[in-house]
């Protein structure tokens, strides 16, 4: 037959709770044990029987160091509870501060923009006068400043530029002097092909001349007569005749 549920009340027999006892306190620590293991976690069990003594089961951590860590936990969450009230009252006190800061910023830029002036007095109308001069002085010398910058960076550039233009224009004259010197030479060299030619040219009719002098002088001459042949060039010949009186 199955057994029937047990009804949870203080056994009065003293026996039997004490043999109740000692099987539901192996029992709770093999449980402890098996938890232990198969979910990996610590576990602490502490028991105090109805007489006062001490009985505890633990993991592979000592007893001591699980207990640091729960009153480290236990007073840290006491000390966040008993702040969180406090808390809240200066989240709430910082928000309203920073919200409030948010609407005179936004307040104080419609008015620069020159909107809801309605509210606004004569005095404060001149503040805020003063207050947009002023920001404008401040506008136009950053501008200032900042062209002034420029314009200094262009002359910079401006002046690297002109030198290289200078150093190029150099180079440029430097190259005509040598191509005029080299047309010079190569004029010259000309020149002096010409007067060579020339003067083999006329040098040329002059043998020519004399070689017909004398074949006239050998015509009229007889005696013993010996002939030359002079080849000046492929077209023409002539020839020189010595003659031994």
């Amino acid at each position: 037959m199955r057994r029937g549920r047990v009804e949870l009340k203080r056994i009065e027999n003293k026996i039997n709770r004490q043999v109740t006892f000692s099987k539901r306190r192996n029992g709770l620590f093999k449980k402890t044990h098996e938890i232990s293991v198969l979910c990996d976690v610590q576990v602490a069990l502490i028991v105090f029987s109805d007489k006062g003594k001490l009985y505890e089961c633990s993991t592979d951590s000592c007893m001591e160091k699980l207990l640091e860590s729960y009153e480290g936990h236990y007073y840290a969450e006491r000390q966040l509870v008993a702040t969180e009230p406090e808390s809240q009252g200066q989240w709430l006190v910082e928000y309203n501060r920073l919200k409030a800061k948010l609407e005179l910023l936004q307040k104080n830029q419609r008015h620069y923009m020159g909107e809801d002036l309605d509210s606004l007095s004569l005095k404060e109308l001149q503040n805020l006068e003063q207050q947009i001069d002023t920001a404008l002085k401040h506008i136009r010398s950053k501008k200032n400043q900042l062209m002034c910058e420029s314009i200094s960076e262009l002359q910079r550039k401006e002046k690297a530029i002109k030198e290289q233009n200078t150093m190029l224009a150099k180079q440029i004259k430097e190259r005509e002097k040598t191509v005029a010197h080299q047309l010079l030479w190569e004029q010259q060299d000309n020149d002096n092909v010409l007067n060579t030619s020339s003067f083999l040219l006329q040098h040329s009719h002059r043998s020519l001349n004399i070689g017909g002098m004398y074949q006239k002088e050998a015509t009229e001459v007889r005696g013993n007569e010996l002939d030359l042949t002079l080849d000046l060039d492929p077209i023409s010949s002539w020839h020189l005749g010595f003659f031994a009186s």
